[in-house]
């Protein structure tokens, strides 16, 4: 099977067109992948992209119909789905129909504009996740009481994600690098194979204040949850054991799929930075290239419909129910922080925080509205049990 060339004449050997054609990382002596590859990784992009678009699309459609899910973390969550969503809308298309042809096919300008918006929705999507960990650390673990019908903190989480990676995704269109064809010329990236001072300098940046920092921050505070939950499994037993396994399991599958999507594309980026020429062959480079890119299907499956909110308002909408029957939505007024430390109480009775006033009607609410009498020498066996309750609730 042979791809049909349509490639434009080539005496300005300069062009992005031509040189992806031939673009060959080193001396240009390594082989381009195949067509049988080039039609393995437009299978592969063909998927991700659409279950890509139908997953973080569904995400939207969910917050917009059930307002029990407006929420400022899950708005945090909208941030990630709507970043995931244009990567789908706006970048794999091109990759895809590039790979089915064997070549890169909408010229110089198009392989830059790819590039840019790939990095900047891509890094939005990795800060976001970043962001969204540092929330949950404060609303769990902070000193004082979650309100979260206050918006503001979540909409400068937002502006912060937009911010600062348009501070680190702009600078190749001026200079600091260069958006320019990787792997087999199918897909744009950053130049990862110059090996010159600014390109180098760029690339180290690029790793440690958009991929190595915000996991050292997703790390920090995923792991700070789960120490507060290992400094009560000594007391806890039955339902709120089962809830412990449950955020831990959950946290490490967080942080798997993170490193699982984003540290091989890394590891990729230093190797042909910093390694010999044609370490990294096209075939080689193109795997890192395309796990990347189905963060856009992990990222909504495991923040999003691991989510017992988001999953029983989509159980609604299957039945087009106005609502999700079992929920409440106290969940959305306010939460209930961890509390490590024992209160005094007096009268032999201790009172948690709660967010309503109203008495828990189920185990959910429980969960986000507790007002508990506990006698004085069993404070801290049911403050701490109440705790891993609302991790489990929260973290989703």
């Amino acid at each position: 099977m042979a791809f049909p060339s349509f490639s434009p004449s080539c005496s300005d050997s300069s062009t992005v067109t031509c040189k992806a054609s031939s673009y060959q990382y080193g001396t240009g002596d390594t082989e381009n992948l195949s067509s049988t590859g080039h039609l393995l990784v437009a299978v592969f992009l063909g998927i991700v992209g659409s279950l890509g678009f139908f997953n973080n699309l569904l995400v939207l459609v969910l917050f917009c119909n059930y307002k029990i899910l407006r929420s400022p973390i899950n708005l945090l969550l909208m941030n990630i789905s709507i970043s995931d969503l244009m990567v789908c809308i706006l970048g794999t298309p091109f990759s895809f129909a590039a790979s089915t042809q064997g070549r890169w096919l909408i010229g110089e300008a198009g392989c830059i504009w790819y590039g840019f918006i790939n990095s900047l929705f891509g890094t939005v999507s990795l800060v976001s996740l970043a962001v969204l960990s540092y929330e949950r650390y404060c609303t769990m673990l902070g000193s004082t009481e979650a309100d979260v019908t206050n918006y503001k903190k979540a909409w400068m989480g937002i502006l912060v994600s937009w911010v600062y990676s348009l501070c680190w995704t702009i600078p190749p269109l001026f200079g600091w690098s260069s958006y320019g064809p990787e792997g087999p010329g199918t897909t744009c990236s950053v130049n990862w194979h110059s090996q010159d001072a600014v390109n180098t300098s760029y690339i180290v940046c690029l790793f440690v204040f958009c991929l190595a920092l915000p996991f050292a921050v997703i790390v920090y505070c995923y792991g700070k949850l789960l120490v507060a939950i290992k400094q009560i499994s000594g007391v806890t037993k039955g339902t709120a054991r089962n809830r412990e396994q449950r955020v831990l399991v959950m946290v490490i599958v967080m942080v798997i799929c993170f490193l699982l999507c984003w540290l091989p594309y890394g590891i990729m980026a230093l190797i042909a930075t910093f390694g010999k020429p044609g370490l990294i062959t096209p075939s080689a480079s193109i795997i890192p290239s395309v796990l990347a890119k189905s963060s856009t299907v992990y990222n909504p499956i495991i923040y999003i419909f691991l989510n017992k909110q988001f999953y029983r308002c989509f159980i609604a909408l299957l039945r087009c129910s106005d609502g999700p029957q079992t929920s409440s939505n106290k969940c959305s007024s306010k939460t209930t922080k961890i509390c490590l430390t024992p209160r005094k109480a007096p009268n032999n009775n201790i009172a948690f925080n709660a967010a309503s006033t109203k008495p828990p009607t189920s185990e959910e609410d429980k969960a986000s509205n507790i007002v508990t009498d506990c006698p004085l020498h069993g404070v801290v066996d049911c403050q701490k049990e109440h705790a891993v309750t609302l991790v489990a609730h929260y973290t989703p």
